[in-house]
């Protein structure tokens, strides 16, 4: 059997792209998006700049393929959970925000969003790849789950897109703080004791008043 057709080829012919954007990731961190360039990524990945061009056409493609492999199967879950949830919005919020902090737990994860974070006043098109890809799936979707309990009565009569950063925004600072200052609880991450308190503060403010639950 020609080397092209056996198993152990194509094993490794699939992991290449994998192995691509693995590189590109860390030559980003490194470098910055502007000043990796597809020689560094090739070098960095032991491969030619032929070979990494018949996976990705351009800098901006592999940058595409990072945020679709890291992080847009998290804002897909998200969507089918919202759209599947609890009758009670705080058991959906609860489900949907574990299973983010969980995958933003992961460092090669948490890194795609950290370099969007760093390189998106700069390169604009960097936040709109972030946008398209995750953003705009995860926070209609988010909104949509505010209104529908706020027209309930399972929440108070707020603005349901305003709620969405209330409610997200703490979160994903707390996992920066960790992950990037490096300022966590004794414990760790300590995911379970951080929806619990957020949520416990936030729902006393989103429940109708008068009510206990």
């Amino acid at each position: 059997m020609p080397e092209s057709q056996s198993p152990k080829f194509r094993r490794r012919s699939e992991a290449r792209p994998d192995e691509i954007l693995d590189a590109a990731l860390s030559e980003f961190l490194k470098n910055g998006y502007g000043r990796t360039t597809m020689d560094k990524v090739a070098k960095a990945a032991n491969l030619s700049k032929g070979a990494v061009y018949l996976y990705f056409p351009s800098k901006e493609a592999l940058l595409e393929s990072l945020v679709k492999r890291a992080v847009s199967p998290m804002a897909r879950r998200a969507v089918e959970e919202l759209s599947h949830g609890a009758d009670h919005p705080r058991e959906t919020l609860e489900l949907v925000l574990r299973s983010i902090v969980e995958l933003l737990a992961d460092e090669q994860t948490l890194n795609v969003p950290m370099l969007v974070i760093r390189e998106a006043p700069s390169v604009p098109r960097i936040a709109q790849i972030y946008r398209d890809e995750v953003l705009s799936q995860v926070i209609p979707a988010l909104t949509a789950m505010l209104e529908a309990a706020r027209q309930a009565g399972h929440i108070r009569d707020v603005d349901p897109e305003l709620a969405v950063r209330s409610i997200v925004g703490p979160v994903l600072t707390h996992v920066l703080l960790a992950r990037v200052f490096g300022i966590e609880p004794e414990d760790g991450l300590s995911i379970d004791r951080l929806i619990e308190t957020h949520f416990t503060i936030l729902f006393d403010g989103l429940l109708p008043q008068g009510s206990t639950s």
